[in-house]
């Protein structure tokens, strides 16, 4: 416990640093990821067959293979796909955004389809188009199915994150990886990052369950 207390006192701005970075690129990933994801599920939703079986497969294929496996493939494929310069965080955030929409459109389309389908019917009874029904009926409804569980995605993508101290991104687990080089001592080290990983999840899981009670008590 004294090892362990000695580093905290000497390296807290490299795990705090580290814990910055795991938070950004987890709010980075969710926001991207949820956008990309609605227009997945819409597409998923639509009635246009090749653009759904594409965007079936797009699903499959990233809910069916490794997550580290995706990193990879971004960080050595994507620089030589797109025109200009990606640095590895970059690449690796795109990978993470990538993966966490093809979750995230199942959250989306799961809320959407919960939405009692009379809204859909009562909202093209007065005439409104298919997509004024989906803006403006819909989807305000839907978001309160969405919202908790894109907050368990949220902390899902937090842990995730650890991934990509493969690629030294800047992460919890990279600042593990600086201070344990550092003082040759693993293990402390290590539950330092195994305890603020835990405090951060903890504190976010009981906002969740704070905007839980609050969604149940706005119906």
């Amino acid at each position: 416990m004294d090892k362990i207390i000695k580093i905290w006192l000497k390296y807290y701005p490299v795990y705090l640093s580290g814990l910055w970075g795991t938070l950004w690129i987890s709010a980075v990933t969710v926001l991207l990821g949820a956008m990309l994801g609605m227009v997945v599920a819409l597409i998923r939703m639509s009635h246009t067959k090749v653009l759904k079986g594409i965007t079936d497969l797009f699903v499959e294929i990233l809910r069916g293979t490794p997550i580290l496996l995706q990193l990879y493939f971004f960080w050595i494929a994507l620089p030589k796909i797109v025109p200009f310069e990606l640095s590895d965080t970059q690449c690796i955030v795109a990978a993470l955004a990538v993966n966490a929409s093809a979750f995230i459109s199942e959250i989306i389309r799961a809320g959407i389809g919960a939405v009692d389908k009379g809204q859909w019917e009562a909202a093209r009874s007065i005439g409104l188009s298919e997509t004024h029904v989906m803006t403006r009926v819909i989807l305000p409804q839907a978001v309160k199915n969405i919202l908790p569980a894109l907050c368990n995605e949220f902390i899902a993508t937090v842990k995730g994150t650890s991934l990509a101290s493969v690629f030294f991104v800047g992460e919890l687990m990279t600042s593990y990886k600086t201070v344990q080089s550092a003082t040759f001592l693993a293990l402390q080290s290590l539950v330092i990052a195994g305890m603020i990983y835990f405090a951060l999840n903890y504190v976010l899981s009981r906002l969740l369950r704070v905007i839980e009670r609050r969604l149940m008590v706005s119906d």
